[in-house]
């Protein structure tokens, strides 16, 4: 079993600063989630968040283990093309699905396109 007091100073540095960074960015997430005002406003910021933060904290990972195990791991690059393919396109279905309700209902906060699609 690997532990991490045989880690180097550079690489724990390292490891430790890129998770600082993916946990604020995802801190930012949240809190965009609940400051902003409106649904279309409030997805971006979660998705960007969940997107970038994740990329530091799967790098964080990835060098972790890389350097306790004298070899490349690279299992995470796997969770990070899942996750950026996924988190976009959620994003895309989930705001659709919301412009397709507030132009049914009639909601002004959404105006009607100019381009012919609704």
């Amino acid at each position: 079993m690997t532990h991490a007091e045989n880690l180097p100073g550079w690489a724990a540095i390292l490891v430790s600063l890129l998770l600082l960074l993916g946990a604020g960015l995802g801190l930012v997430g949240a809190i965009g989630l609940l400051r902003l005002r409106n649904f279309y406003e409030r997805v971006h910021a979660p998705t960007l968040g969940t997107t970038l933060g994740i990329g530091s904290i799967l790098l964080a990972s990835m060098l972790f283990f890389t350097v306790l195990q004298a070899r490349p791991v690279l299992h995470e690059v796997l969770i990070g093309v899942f996750m950026v393919l996924t988190t976009p396109v959620t994003l895309m279905l989930l705001a659709r699905a919301a412009l397709y309700r507030d132009r049914r209902e009639g909601s002004a906060e959404v105006p009607r396109s100019t381009t012919g699609e609704g």
